[in-house]
C-alpha cells in the first residue's frame, strides 16, 4: 500500500514536472505575441475586426495604466510617507519641550464637564 503511494505520488512529480516547461514557453509566447495576427478570407468579417479593435484598445488602455501605476503611484505613496514621517517626528519633537503631564497646570477653564457621559461622572481622567 504505501509502495503504491510512493510511485503514485513519484509519478504524478515527475510529469507535473515534465509538462511545466511547456506550459511556461507556451503563456510566455501568447503574452510575448504584441502584434494582431491579419484577417484574411472567411476571417475578415466585421465581428472578428470589432473583436481586433478591442484587444489592440485593451492593450494600449492596459499599458497606460500600468505606466500610471509605476510612475505615478508610487512615487506619490513614497512622498506621502516621507511626509506623514516628517510630521511624526515634528510632532514628538514639540512634545519633548513640554513639561510632563504630572507637572502641567491645571487651569479652571480646562476639562469642563457640563453634562454626565452615559457612563457615570466623566471623571475618568483623574
Amino acid at each position: 500500500m504505501v509502495r503504491q503511494q510512493l510511485l503514485q505520488r513519484a509519478s504524478t512529480l515527475t510529469t507535473r514536472h515534465a509538462l511545466q516547461p511547456n506550459l511556461r514557453n507556451t503563456v510566455q509566447r501568447r503574452l510575448a505575441s504584441g502584434e494582431m495576427p491579419k484577417l484574411t478570407g472567411a476571417a475578415d468579417n466585421a465581428f472578428n475586426r470589432e473583436r481586433m479593435a478591442v484587444k489592440q484598445h485593451a492593450a494600449a488602455s492596459s499599458d497606460l495604466w500600468r505606466k500610471l501605476s509605476l510612475y505615478v503611484a508610487v512615487p506619490s505613496l513614497i512622498i506621502a510617507a516621507i511626509n506623514a514621517k516628517n510630521l511624526w517626528d515634528e510632532h514628538w519633537e514639540h512634545w519633548e519641550h513640554l513639561p510632563p503631564l504630572e507637572e502641567r497646570i491645571e487651569y479652571d477653564y480646562m476639562n469642563i464637564r457640563t453634562k454626565k457621559f452615559f457612563w457615570g461622572d466623566g471623571d475618568k481622567l483623574e
